[in-house]
């Protein structure tokens, strides 16, 4: 009895996610793509920044 429960309830918890999703809804519409909006330049150009500082600084404290 034990092991039929425990199989019952492991199969419960490994379906019971699948049939939870919904369908998606079938991929992108057809035309042009819209643009992404990735404001690359603000983080890139401080992480430069604080690189070239970092590196001066490593320079420095060899000499």
């Amino acid at each position: 009895m034990t092991r039929f429960l425990f199989f019952l309830f492991a199969v419960a918890l490994l379906t019971l996610p699948a049939r939870a999703q919904t369908p998606g809804s079938g991929g992108p519409e057809p035309g042009a793509p819209e643009p992404t909006a990735v404001p690359l330049d603000g983080g890139a150009s401080l992480l430069l920044a604080g690189g070239a500082a970092y590196a001066l600084r490593r320079l420095r404290r060899r000499r």
